[in-house]
Formats: C-alpha cells, structure tokens, sequence
C-alpha cells in the first residue's frame, strides 16, 4: 500500500501527474482544484517567510539563542548580525524572487486551452522542481547587483501593483458578497431555513459594523482632538448606512430581485475594519492633560502602549483577510463564472446556482475524468477538453499579490531610513491609502447596484 502511493507522489513532485494526498479516504478532488491550492501554499510560505522577516523581535532572538550568530552572518557576507536578510531591503528581495515566478509562469502559460500539452503539464506537475525554482528565485534576489538602484525602482513597481492588486481585491469582495446572497437566496424556495441562515449572518455582519462603529467612536475620538477621525467616522458610517438604503430600495429590488442586506452587510464589515486599520495607521496625537502630553485616540491598552495594540491587531486581521482574498482568488476568481464577474471572459450561458455552505467551491464543469487510484485520493481530471479557468491570468493575479504582500508587510513604507520599530510612529501615506480604499470598495459597489439603470441593455441578459 504504502510502495504505490510513494510513487505516485515522487510523480506528482517530478513529473506530470496530477497533486493528490496519500489517504484513500480524503474526498475525491479535482485536478484544476489541486493544482490551485498547490500555488496558494507556496505563496503563502513566502508570506509567511517575510512576515517573520519583518517581526522586531526575530533579530534579537536570533542573538540570544545562537552564540554564533554574529559571526556566521560574517562569514557569509550578510552583513552584521545578517542585516540583509531582516527588515525591508530583505521582503523586497523575496518578493522580486516571487513575483519573477509567477510572472514567468503567467507568460509561459499564455493560450494554454487544455491540460494535455506540454506547458500545461508543466502548470499542474512537477511541484519539486517548482518548489526549487521559486527557492532559487527568492535566494537569487540577494545577489542582484546594484542593491540601493533596485529598491528604489522595485519599490515602484510594488506600489502601482500593489494598487492594482487592490482594485482587484476589492471587486472580488463585491463579487463574493454578491454570489454569497444569490446562492443562498436560491435556497429559500427549496427550504426555508436558508431564509434564517442568511437573516442571522446578514444580523451579525451589522451589528458587528455597528459595534465597530461605537468603538472607534469610543477610543478613536476624544471631545478637544482626533477632529480627522470624527469626520471620516462619520463620513463612512454614513456611506455604509446609503448603499444598505439602496440595495433595498425599490428601483434596485426591480432591476436585481437577489439584491439584499448581507452585500452591504459584507461591505460595510470591510469598510470598518479599513476605517480601524486607517486610525491606527495615523501618526500619534497628543493633548496636555494635566500638564503632560498624553497619547490621546487609541486603544488603553497594554499600560500606554495603544499604539503599539492597534498595530498587532491591525497586522492580525490584515493578514487573515490578505491570506483569505488569495484562497478566494486561487479557488473561485479565476473560474469561468469569476473570471465573467472581472470580465476577464464572458460566460457563453448563464449558471445555475444551487444553495450551499461552501458555494466557493461550486464546479465550473461536471465532465471529467476519474483516476482510481486505490492508494490515495482519487483525481477528477476535469480538464481534458479546456481549461476550467485561465492560466495566465491566475498567475498574474499572484503576481500581484505578491506586490501587494511585499508593500503590505513593509507598510506601504520606504525601505530607507526606516527601522522596524518606526511602523509604530504610524505614516499618513498609509492613512491615506487604506482611507481611500474604503471609498473605492464602496463605489465598486454602488456602481454594481446603479450599473443596471446607467446601462440597461448591456444588463438585459
């Protein structure tokens, strides 16, 4: 038992075979689906890998608990204490090494239509020699010439595909809020419990929004300051509070019958946390009290220390929903009913959607090919006539997450004179950007309520 399923898995990492697990009894799993999760893993061990990167305190327990620390950094030229490969310069490097993967992946796959040529065997096969060459791509960036000209133009290029990446993350939220309430909705017909899951989720996304709101109110604000945070509190309350109205109303409810309250329940969850996120992102302000200047509109948490809280609760719910918008992208984005959301492709004619929990994972084709394997998990080759999604553009969308992870982790800031600890004085570009992108995902969807009256014959199908 144990023979067989070792060769198919030294198949799978060296040759053409499709990634399976050695258990007989995991689900069955589909090729297009394997493959997918296979790229998510990699990307996030290199997430993960510049997050640990970044961490304050990885330098210094480097130097406690390895007595030969300093001089084996020396001996292999990274500097003193291994500065070159901590901190800014080195999540750069690594994210060039990643970006240039899937970059080179995303033309290597271009009018790739079937799984059975060569280059798709290449796109789903060979995961060690992958494994290697994105190893060898990360390591390669720290041999790059000219250290000081490259982060400079990188961090460009990582900035406006960073944005890019963004604008895309932003409307695959819409569109999963959307695709959320038309499969469960298609449920309530069939059975009426689908009507109260989908009132107790859209219950629990506003009073999370609205408890969100109070809180900020609470900490973020004070009576003789934080006069900003007052007014772009009230400013996306309010807007979270019009496009509830309008996704109700009657013209909408006329035009979009599936139209309800969880979509601007989703948004308005996602606008709240950018609008914390902002805050927390904003340099400290200070107020005499009592004759001492006191840190006044943050969390009083950890003894004075609210800044430094926001920031760990900040990177803890940004990299939950960084990671769960790569899943997401990986698993569904790049499908054909996704991709027709990003109009990508066009659908030749319309889905039908049946009401289930993880709709995420709903199949794009049910003809397929079954590989019994007996030995391990069975394989559904789903993609003998085409492609269930494109291969280029699901590279390039981890091309550019990899931009964006790189100008997430180091926070959007400058490589240069900035050390780790200065994340915590915040930085009013970030507060900015993330503002900003509290309005575009609310335009995004507004636009996807009023898109049916500006255009209605483009919406008539």
């Amino acid at each position: 038992m144990c023979t067989p399923c070792c060769i198919s898995q030294l198949a799978c990492c060296c040759g053409s075979a499709a990634c399976s697990c050695c258990c007989n009894c995991c689900p069955k799993i589909k090729q297009s689906t394997g493959t997918r999760i296979m790229y998510a893993l990699y990307f996030l061990l290199v997430t993960i890998i510049c997050v640990v990167m970044m961490s304050p305190t990885v330098e210094q327990e480097l130097k406690d608990k390895i007595p030969f620390y300093g001089a084996l950094c020396e001996k292999v030229n990274a500097g003193e204490y291994c500065k070159t490969l901590v901190g800014y310069s080195a999540v750069y490097k690594v994210c060039f090494g990643m970006a240039c993967f899937f970059l080179f992946l995303c033309i290597f796959t271009i009018r790739v239509n079937n799984s059975t040529g060569c280059r798709a065997a290449v796109h789903n096969g060979f995961w060690l020699l992958k494994f290697i060459l994105l190893a060898g791509c990360c390591a390669g960036g720290f041999f790059l010439p000219g250290e000081e000209t490259f982060l400079e133009v990188w961090r460009y290029v990582g900035a406006a595909g960073g944005f890019l990446f963004l604008g895309i993350q932003l409307m695959l939220l819409v569109e999963f809020a959307h695709r959320w309430n038309t499969n469960w909705s298609s449920g309530v017909k069939h059975n009426r419990l689908w009507y109260a899951a989908l009132a107790f989720v859209t219950l629990v996304l506003f009073t999370v929004a609205v408890g969100a709101v109070v809180l900020m109110g609470i900490f973020y604000t004070h009576p003789e300051a934080c006069l900003l945070n007052k007014v772009f509190l009230g400013i996306n309350g309010s807007l979270c509070l019009i496009v509830s109205l309008l996704a109700i109303s009657p013209c909408i409810q006329k035009l979009q019958p599936t139209s309800g309250l969880l979509q601007p329940g989703v948004i308005s969850v996602y606008v709240m946390y950018l609008t914390f996120s902002a805050f927390s992102s904003k340099p400290k302000e200070t107020l005499v009290i009592d004759g001492k200047n006191t840190t006044v509109c943050t969390f009083p948490l950890d003894s004075g220390l609210g800044s430094e809280s926001d920031k760990k609760i900040v990177t803890a719910f940004g990299t939950i929903i960084l990671f769960c918008c790569i899943l997401y992208s990986c698993l569904t984005s790049t499908t054909r009913r996704s991709s027709s959301a990003l109009r990508v492709c066009r659908n030749s004619e319309p889905e039908t959607e049946r009401a289930r929990c993880c709709f995420c994972f709903g199949d794009d084709t049910d003809d397929y090919d079954e590989e019994m394997t007996g030995t391990g998990q069975n394989v559904m080759y789903d993609e003998r006539e085409a492609t269930i999604y494109s291969y280029t553009y699901f590279h390039f969308v981890f091309f550019l997450g990899s931009l964006y992870v790189m100008m997430t982790v180091t926070n959007w800031f400058h490589y240069e004179s900035h050390g780790i600890e200065k994340l915590l004085d915040g930085s009013w570009s970030v507060f900015w950007i993330k503002m900003s992108s509290c309005w575009a995902c609310l335009i995004v969807y507004m636009w996807t309520l009023i898109a049916p009256m500006v255009c209605p014959k483009r919406f008539e199908a």
